[in-house]
């Protein structure tokens, strides 16, 4: 893992400082999801930079963020998925592009969904904050259909 991964930034916009709305309210509040999801870590002592990646109303958003780590391992760059899914982290050692980060995404969780539904741990997978049972799985393997076939297509072609 080369923890000095740096993003695309040509994939993002640049936002205003945390306490300047954007004029998109649904952007302004997924974003302060984000930080307040990125700032739960204890491993992010602060945030330097953030980027808006991509945004289907109401349904995800990606961010990017520049963080001043709070261990030697850990990526500066870190990307953020919030929305009608779990939040989550995605280190921009695993993603350079916001394609990449939700397709990581997808990834992981489709691997949470198939442990939930055949009972298994899901303990060393992606965190999900929901109970990992079968109809959990169903619900959300459901959104990560729609995010596969929908949304993905249109981000790879940006």
């Amino acid at each position: 893992m080369d923890n000095m991964a740096k993003p695309n930034l040509g994939s993002v916009t640049r936002l205003p400082p945390a306490d300047v709305s954007t004029g998109d309210d649904d952007l302004d509040s997924a974003r302060v999801e984000a930080r307040q999801y990125l700032e739960f870590y204890n491993w992010v002592l602060s945030i330097k930079g953030e980027y808006f990646g991509y945004g289907a109303e109401g349904i995800i958003y990606v961010f990017l963020f520049e963080i001043e780590p709070g261990r030697p391992e850990v990526n500066q760059w870190i990307w953020v998925i919030v929305g009608d899914v779990p939040p989550t982290y995605i280190p921009a050692d695993d993603a350079a592009t916001p394609f990449e980060a939700l397709d990581g995404y997808i990834g992981a969780l489709e691997e949470w969904v198939e442990a939930a539904r055949q009972g298994k741990s899901v303990a060393k997978l992606i965190p999900v904050n929901i109970d990992a049972t079968p109809a959990n799985a169903e619900m959300l393997a459901g959104r990560l259909r729609f995010l596969d076939e929908r949304i993905l297509p249109e981000l790879k072609g940006n």
